[in-house]
């Protein structure tokens, strides 16, 4: 399949757009068709295990250039970590001491992020950690986390979307004592599954360039080929009567609203941080950038389903999934999967109130910045916030404009106290480091500051549409 092909033809290979109302307010994909069935295997990360120096787990990472083939005959320059595009799944357990190893070598400089890591300010990977061209940055901390699927990306400030855009990316997943016991399906690459969603903007060449017009600074970058894994149109062959995928929103921009073709019930295990405390049977999943999901789907034998974005503008396929005509039996999901400990709004020392902001007139000349916290753009020379370790406090987030902005905090994984001043959904009853709002929703979040202060090194709170952290909206932190 070549990228004119995937579409409709080459005369109108990108000219098509339709808008996907994925959550409140559009976001322009362009228009595509798929064949039938899909044609390429999806592939699967590598994983990388740390390798023992002294009781430390070390892990190399090189971030290179590298050239890949999204499109059969076409070659598409990326970036990658350990090869062409994306990065492997690193495999990390609580309470081991890493270090990582991340060698530059893409011809500028970069960061990497540990997103929904709790770790030292020091080694976060944010804007104040840059590895420039032919250095090595080795970050080492004490794994101190539940089981969970996060990741790593670029952090460059005024970077981010074009670095995440061209492949500096890929999934961490930590596991602990709780998890090894728990019969949910865990052989790698077998029945359970990291699927790295997102979206790319491809020309009628097969490049894959990052060209953020005024357009893309005030909705975020959006893509007109899906891809899963880094491939186009893909199919995995199940073999087991239960698929767990561990999904990511790997996407600068674009909000995905996850389901399966047949409309069969699937079954979310966990969340951004780990598991939830009992299984969630639903059928829709919306996931907004950064956020995760483990999701476990029952299969029947020889049975074809598909995960798509379910949009009655424009719905389009992730995976099709393709079971065996014999499949090896799987256990029953458990009735509980671990035990949370509620933070209580009673213990919270502080309130603090931020508003995301997105102003037109910012972007069309008319005076005042775009995207803002709180009024301000990022200055990493100001602190916005000092926190004292030990507290529990409450960040209620704003959003006041007309369009959706996902919030992120680093070092900590928060819980969602209600939205709108309603509990929040089931499958949000969780440790997240990520949250959707929609235009003019009021989340508010509790969260507790452990373990580590600097009082001059920051963390980062932001915008995780990449565009709009790049543009300013994103503050800083400490910890004292």
């Amino acid at each position: 399949m070549t990228p004119l092909s995937f579409t409709f033809s080459r005369r109108n290979f990108l000219k098509s757009t339709g808008a996907a109302f994925v959550v409140a307010g559009s976001f322009p994909l362009a228009g595509r068709t798929q064949q039938n069935g899909a044609i390429n295997p999806l592939r699967i990360p590598a994983q990388l295990e740390g390798r023992d120096e002294g009781g430390v787990q070390v892990y190399d990472l090189t971030m290179r250039k590298g050239i890949s083939t999204f499109f059969e005959g076409y070659e598409t320059e990326t970036l990658g970590l350990n090869g062409d595009y994306l990065g492997p799944t690193l495999r990390m357990r609580d309470g081991e001491t890493v270090r990582i190893n991340v060698t530059n070598t893409i011809g500028e400089t970069s960061t990497l992020h540990w997103h929904g890591m709790h770790l030292p300010a020091k080694m976060d990977g944010g804007p104040h950690q840059p590895i420039r061209d032919g250095e090595t940055w080795s970050p080492e901390f004490t794994v101190k986390q539940k089981a969970a699927a996060l990741w790593y990306h670029s952090h460059q400030m005024e970077k981010t979307a074009e670095h995440v855009w061209r492949g500096l990316a890929g999934m961490v997943w930590i596991d602990d004592a709780e998890s090894d016991t728990i019969e949910l399906p865990k052989t790698y690459g077998t029945d359970d599954l990291p699927l790295v969603l997102h979206d790319r903007r491809f020309a009628s060449d097969g490049s894959m360039e990052y060209r953020a017009g005024m357009r893309e600074m005030m909705m975020g970058m959006i893509g007109n080929v899906p891809l899963a894994n880094g491939t186009v149109d893909p199919y995995f062959d199940a073999t087991t009567e239960k698929l767990r995928l561990r999904i990511l929103n790997g996407s600068n921009a674009t909000f995905y609203y996850l389901g399966l073709d047949n409309d069969q019930p699937f079954t979310q295990v966990a969340s951004d941080g780990g598991f939830l405390e009992t299984p969630v049977e639903m059928t829709r999943l919306l996931l907004g950038p950064a956020e995760r999901a483990e999701i476990v789907i029952d299969l029947e034998p020889g049975q074809v389903v598909s995960l798509r974005n379910i949009s009655n503008a424009l719905p389009f396929r992730f995976l099709e999934i393709r079971a065996a005509e014999t499949l090896t039996p799987s256990p029953a999901i458990p009735a509980r999967l671990t035990d949370i400990e509620w933070l209580k709004p009673e213990d919270a020392v502080v309130t603090r109130r931020f508003d995301m902001e997105t102003r037109m007139g910012g972007m069309m000349g008319g005076g005042g910045n775009a995207h803002t916290i709180n009024g301000k753009v990022m200055d990493m020379m100001r602190i916005d916030e000092t926190v004292k370790m030990g507290d529990t406090e409450i960040w209620e987030i704003r959003n006041v404009s007309g369009m959706p902005h996902v919030w992120h905090m680093h070092d900590v994984q928060f819980q969602i106290l209600d939205r709108n001043g309603k509990p929040p959904l089931a499958n949000e009853m969780a440790r997240k480091d990520a949250v959707t709002l929609r235009g003019g929703e009021v989340v508010r979040l509790i969260m507790r500051f452990e373990d580590y202060a600097d009082p001059d090194t920051p963390f980062m709170y932001h915008c995780h549409i990449l565009e709009h952290e790049d543009a300013g909206m994103m503050g800083q932190f400490v910890v004292v």
